[in-house]
């Protein structure tokens, strides 16, 4: 284990410690022994479908010369699922695009061009819903406008970096000037990436549109799963509201401080949704979410042997 991995995990410990310091473990128990069975079934139920239509969209996202069938779509979703939870820095993504590049003979700068162009997609309807929601909340104060600046920001910023290439070559070269020296190729590998992602992508515009509508719905629907979990636990909070205020807390775990955002995800969600029910309905919720990255994680430890195989190829390659 790398220092990195070690701090992190330690500060999800410690913010557990924290959030669980200031509620009854017996009143967490009662919570979830009160909650709603069917709708607890249907909530996590929901990590089926999306992982479908996540597989699904890997497929659309391949070269129309390739062969990657929905089921092989669906092994690399779930393994790679495994190995991010296990792994530093998203080697499962790594693994899922050295996977593409070896199955279906991709050059390896195109199989890493999808893997990234999907994670973009993901953030950008991430920050799409969470601009639409935060539109629409209620009571914003001062925070929650500079929040919304800052999230419609950060989505405009995306989309111009997305869509138009003398913006990603202006952003990527700025970046690559201030970069320390160790991580300067890195980013220069990722531009090159980042060309050949726009000369292939740009050139089908309707499979384009294709994807980014149904990356849009993937993310209607985790965060109808997050309400859904609010609905579980007898709690409640309008589905705009949690529209708002699940990206806001889903984006606090993408800090890169703790592990698999352990820790920071639960305390803004306690934090966040503070109005509308209690912390240790919060902390519950918290449990829930997390259970979102692990349940496809178990599902896909039955690949885990094949993408740590990759894994291993993937390092050799690069020694």
């Amino acid at each position: 284990m790398n220092l990195k991995r070690f701090i992190s995990i330690v500060i999800s410990v410690a913010l557990l410690f924290f959030l669980y310091s200031k509620i009854e473990i017996e009143q967490l128990l009662e919570v979830f022994r009160n909650s709603n069975p069917l709708w607890m079934v249907i909530s996590l139920a929901m990590v089926i479908p999306l992982v479908l239509f996540t597989s699904w969209r890997l497929q659309q996202l391949m070269p129309k010369n390739t062969s990657m069938s929905f089921m092989q779509a669906n092994r690399l979703i779930l393994g790679s699922s495994v190995l991010n939870m296990v792994l530093p820095s998203k080697m499962g993504d790594i693994a899922k695009a050295y996977f593409m590049q070896e199955e279906e003979n991709l050059s390896g700068t195109l199989s890493l061009v999808i893997v990234i162009f999907e994670k973009a997609c993901d953030m950008l309807s991430l920050l799409l819903w969470c601009m639409f929601g935060l539109f629409f909340y209620p009571e914003k104060d001062v925070l929650f406008w500079g929040i919304t600046a800052v999230i419609t920001g950060g989505f405009v910023v995306g989309v111009a970096i997305l869509g138009w290439r003398p913006v990603a070559d202006l952003f990527f070269n700025s970046v690559i000037k201030i970069a320390p020296k160790k991580i300067k190729s890195k980013l220069e590998q990722m531009q090159s990436a980042w060309e050949e992602m726009h000369d292939y992508f740009w050139s089908d515009r309707k499979q384009l549109l294709i994807i980014t509508l149904t990356s849009v719905f993937i993310w209607f629907l985790h965060l109808l799963q997050i309400w859904l979990f609010i609905i579980a636990l007898k709690a409640w909070a309008p589905f705009i509201v949690s529209v708002a205020l699940s990206p806001l807390s889903l984006l606090a775990g993408l800090l890169p401080l703790t592990f698999a955002g352990v820790g920071t995800r639960d305390a803004a969600l306690v934090w966040f949704y503070q109005p509308y029910f209690s912390e240790t309905v919060g902390v519950a919720l918290g449990l829930l979410c997390t259970s979102r990255y692990f349940l496809p994680a178990i599902i896909g430890l039955p690949f885990l042997g094949q993408m740590l195989a990759t894994i291993n190829q993937y390092k050799k390659k690069q020694t």
